[in-house]
């Protein structure tokens, strides 16, 4: 799937971020750096956390321990009682693609991020 973002859509996508609350936001940091440090995609990230179909974004070698570990940590971001402030964030900007919202949450800049992108 090719996704296309321009800049004011990544810049508005930086305001929101910037205007969750501080619990949420770490929370959603640290879920983004374990996606990382575990090699999943954002993309899969993403849907475990909107309870979408995860099954195309599935990652390719995976130990089930680490695994379940990994869901583990994203059903704890769920229970956060500010957690809908940020799946009501993913789902209005769910066209930018959750690789995007995820850069911009780290401190990517927006410009570096405009143009044509394609999830696997």
């Amino acid at each position: 799937m090719v996704i296309v973002s321009s800049y004011n859509e990544l810049k508005n996508v930086q305001t929101a971020i910037e205007k969750l609350n501080a619990s949420i936001y770490q929370k959603f940091i640290n879920i983004i750096k374990l996606t990382r440090q575990f090699h999943y995609g954002y993309q899969y990230m993403g849907s475990l956390i909107m309870d979408e179909d995860p099954n195309q974004f599935q990652p390719m070698s995976q130990d089930d321990y680490v695994l379940s570990v990994y869901k583990k940590e994203i059903d704890k971001l769920k229970t956060d009682n500010k957690f809908l402030d940020l799946k009501q964030l993913l789902k209005s900007h769910q066209q930018l693609g959750y690789v995007n919202i995820s850069k911009l949450a780290l401190g990517e800049n927006p410009q570096a991020l405009v143009g044509p992108m394609v999830l696997r």
